[in-house]
C-alpha cells in the first residue's frame, strides 16, 4: 500500500523523500488481488486490463461497477464509503471495477480512498494480461502459472493461458522444490555472478521482493519456522535484508523499529540496519529508535 511503496521504493532509489510516492510519474490503484497498489502510471493498463475477469459473469459485474461508478462521479472525487453508498453498495464492491483500467485511488494508509474516474487506457485486455505475466516472470521467476494467477488474482486457467501464450520466450528449470519456468532473456542473468548486496534494507510488509506464493516462498527462505514467521496469516512484517540474505522481520510504532533478528548479527550488520531505519523517509517522525528482540 502507499505508505509501504514508499518504503520499497526507498530500498531501491537513492534520494527517496517523504512525498515520492505521490510523484506525478505514479498512480494508485486497487490491484492484484484487489489490493492497493502504487504502479507507474504508463502501467496503468497493464495491473488493470491485464485481471480483467475471462469468465464472462464476473466481467460483466467488473464493467456494469465501472459504468455505475463513472455514472455518479461525473468528473468528481470522494471517498470509496461515498460511492459505495449512493450506488447502494458496501464500498469494497467498488474494488472489482478497478479491473476496467478507469477507476484510480488516493489512499495514504489512515482515512479512506479517494477514488476518481479516467478514461478507459486503449490496450487489448490479452495484450494486457501477457505483459502482466511477463512482468511477473521477471520480477519472481522461477515461478510457475499457477503462482501468477494466484499473485494476480485471476482464475488458475487465466494464469495457464498466459503461460501458454508466452511459451516461446519462456525456458524450462528446475528447481529444489519443482519445475518451473523463467524468461528466456533472464537467463545470462540467473547464470551472472551476483552483483555485490547492499549491507543492509528494511523491506516493507508486500514488498515485491518476497511477494511469492505458495512453495516458491522455500526458494528465498528454505527454513519453515522462519517462512511462518514472514508470512504471519495476519498483517505480515517487513524483511530485514543483510548482505543480500533475509536475517529477520521488523516492525515500526511511531519512531520505533523493533528488529527480530533470526541469528546473531555481528556489530556491523547491526550497526547498518540501525543506519538504514535512521534514513527511513517517514514523514511526522523526528528520529529512529531501533529495538532489537533477539
Amino acid at each position: 500500500m502507499p505508505r509501504a511503496a514508499l518504503l520499497s521504493i526507498h530500498a531501491r532509489v537513492e534520494g527517496t523523500g517523504p512525498s515520492t510516492w505521490e510523484d506525478p510519474s505514479l498512480v494508485q490503484l486497487w490491484g492484484p488481488r484487489y489490493s492497493a497498489y502504487v504502479i507507474p502510471a504508463r502501467d496503468l493498463a497493464v495491473f488493470t486490463l491485464g485481471r480483467l475477469p475471462d469468465e464472462v459473469g464476473p466481467r460483466r459485474v467488473a464493467e456494469d461497477l465501472a459504468a455505475r461508478v463513472y455514472g455518479h462521479l461525473r468528473g468528481a472525487r470522494m471517498t470509496y464509503g461515498e460511492a459505495g453508498r449512493a450506488l447502494g453498495h458496501n464500498p469494497n464492491r467498488l474494488r472489482y471495477a478497478a479491473s476496467t483500467g478507469t477507476i484510480l485511488i488516493r489512499w495514504d494508509g489512515a482515512r479512506q480512498p479517494i477514488i476518481w474516474t479516467v478514461s478507459r487506457p486503449e490496450v487489448d485486455p490479452r495484450d494486457a494480461r501477457l505483459e502482466l505475466a511477463r512482468r511477473y516472470l521477471h520480477v519472481f521467476g522461477p515461478t510457475t502459472a499457477e503462482a501468477f494467477a494466484q499473485w494476480a488474482g485471476i482464475g488458475s486457467k487465466g494464469g495457464v493461458a498466459a503461460f501458454d501464450a508466452l511459451r516461446k520466450w519462456l525456458t524450462p528449470v528446475r528447481t529444489p522444490v519443482g519445475d518451473s519456468w523463467i524468461l528466456t532473456n533472464d537467463e545470462p542473468m540467473f547464470r551472472a555472478a551476483p552483483a555485490p548486496a547492499a549491507s543492509a534494507r528494511l523491506l516493507p510488509s508486500g514488498d515485491a521482493y518476497f511477494l511469492l506464493q505458495a512453495r516458491d516462498r522455500e526458494l528465498l527462505i528454505p527454513d519453515a519456522s522462519r517462512r511462518s514467521r514472514l508470512w504471519t496469516s495476519r498483517v505480515w512484517p517487513g524483511g530485514v535484508l543483510v548482505d543480500g540474505e533475509i536475517v529477520g522481520t521488523w516492525r515500526r510504532a511511531l519512531g520505533i523499529v523493533t528488529v527480530q533478528s533470526w541469528r546473531r548479527l555481528s556489530r556491523s550488520a547491526r550497526d547498518a540496519v540501525e543506519a538504514e531505519a535512521a534514513s527511513l523517509p517517514l514523514p511526522d517522525v523526528q528520529g529512529v529508535v531501533v529495538r532489537w528482540d533477539d
